[in-house]
């Protein structure tokens, strides 16, 4: 166990070890944090280069225990190691908020090679408060209408959606459900989520105003429409020879086009807000000089 491991020589993770967790051999007495890592399976170098990311921290840290919970999710020592040099952040948490995050993970249904993938791919799911993200969770859950097989299917393919603005990511969904007819079924064997909105929209409305995409009615499903996954997988040079029928000089004179059109529209939009402040500005003045 983990604790068990770091007790001896240099106390790094406190806290009782987790049911199901691999044990590590335990080093010999007083033979401090270093040799403490190389129990745990990192190779003397690793172990030295793994204390030099502290000093960036401001106070000294010690790093076993981050370093022991990344070996418990599975990590290899140099995946951990890397992890660390890339997010050094994570040295700041306790080992029991590390835990903590990882078992909250796991209730999302990401377990195995899936959890390890995740982290390894955005470290930033250990950081991220635990509000925005259960925020973020209830809006997939409950707004979006996935079921919790495809939210473990979403959040394994792409965990960074954990990170979104809530707001902006049902934006992102909508637009995909209403505008596009796309279900939710399809979204998740697309990967949606990996794709950026801006992308996503320059090519559903390239290949609308191409007539090669046409918005379903309510209710029905056009099935002359290309795929989700091929508008959002294919490299843009396949998309456009394939899908869209066009060259790149095309393409990129479209997206000027399109990115003019909506600075265009945000400011229609600004001056009819201000228009209406200054009715509502004048009504208020009118009713004032009346009760005068």
């Amino acid at each position: 166990m983990a604790g068990r491991l770091l007790r001896g020589c240099a106390r790094a993770v406190a806290g009782r070890a987790l049911p199901g967790r691999r044990a590590f051999p335990e080093p010999r007495r007083g033979c401090g944090e270093a040799a403490a890592l190389r129990a745990a399976g990192f190779s003397q170098e690793r172990a030295r280069r793994l204390p030099g990311l502290q000093p960036r921290l401001g106070p000294r840290r010690r790093a076993a225990a981050a370093a022991a919970e990344l070996l418990l999710l599975g990590l290899s020592a140099e995946a951990a190691l890397g992890l660390l040099e890339r997010s050094p952040e994570l040295l700041r948490m306790p080992a029991e908020r590390l835990q903590e995050r990882s078992a909250e993970l796991r209730r999302l249904g990401l377990g195995g090679g899936q959890l390890q993938r995740a982290v390894s791919r955005c470290p930033q799911l250990f950081t991220l408060p635990r509000r925005r993200m259960a925020a973020t969770v209830r809006l997939l859950r409950e707004k979006c209408l996935f079921t919790a097989e495809q939210l473990r299917e979403v959040l394994g393919s792409c965990p960074a959606v954990l990170l979104e603005e809530p707001r902006r990511l049902h934006h992102h969904f909508q637009y995909a459900y209403f505008r596009m007819g796309v279900q939710q079924k399809e979204m998740v064997k697309a990967r949606f989520f990996r794709m950026p909105f801006a992308e996503l929209r320059n090519r559903h409305i390239f290949l609308e105003r191409r007539g090669l995409y046409q918005t379903p009615h309510k209710g029905q499903t056009q099935t002359g429409n290309p795929k989700l996954k091929d508008i959002l997988q294919l490299p843009e040079k396949d998309f456009l020879a394939s899908l869209a029928r066009s060259t790149p000089e095309e393409y990129e004179v479209f997206k000027k086009l399109l990115a003019r059109e909506e600075e265009e529209e945000e400011e229609e939009e600004e001056r009819d807000a201000l228009y209406a402040e200054e009715d509502e500005d004048l009504d208020g003045e009118g009713s004032n000089r009346a009760w005068e």
